[in-house]
């Protein structure tokens, strides 16, 4: 009789771009998972997000069977969007990276608030976690400009 394997495996997928090569098709080969399969049910259900956006996604897999679970892209992902930059500071707190506005902590915590793990948090709340991760990685936030 074959040994049942069955857990939960967490990775960060890019958008649309499931695809059996390393790291997820071994990832998911060695959990006894159909890798084409998922692939294809992956790409399915985040067509509608732009390609190649890290989308964290939990598996949960048994006896050969899976089923998986999205969420909206890490904080850090938007917040070095709305900076423009590609990585954060070297030393957070030291060096300023990039900044950010709160209008830009608004819209980022409007978004964040649809995942699990925030919808019991007011969207205050959210903005101040928001907050705390941009100053993690060396993001600077100022007040909205006003424009004429």
């Amino acid at each position: 009789m074959a040994k049942q394997l069955s857990g939960v495996l967490k990775m960060y997928i890019a958008a649309g771009k499931a695809a059996p090569s390393p790291p997820l098709g071994p990832a998911l080969g060695q959990r006894g998972v159909n890798i084409m399969q998922f692939c294809k049910d992956f790409n399915e259900k985040t067509k509608d997000i732009k390609p190649g956006i890290p989308i964290p996604t939990k598996i949960i897999y048994k006896d050969r069977n899976y089923t998986f679970e999205t969420s909206t892209p890490p904080t850090s992902y938007f917040l070095k969007k709305a900076a423009n930059i590609e990585k954060g500071a070297g030393k957070p707190g030291k060096e300023v990276a990039g900044e950010v506005t709160l209008k830009h902590i608004y819209e980022i915590a409007c978004v964040k608030k649809k995942d699990n793990a925030m919808k019991n948090f007011p969207l205050e709340a959210v903005c101040r976690i928001i907050i705390g991760s941009a100053r993690s990685i060396g993001i600077k936030v100022v007040p909205g400009r006003t424009e004429n």
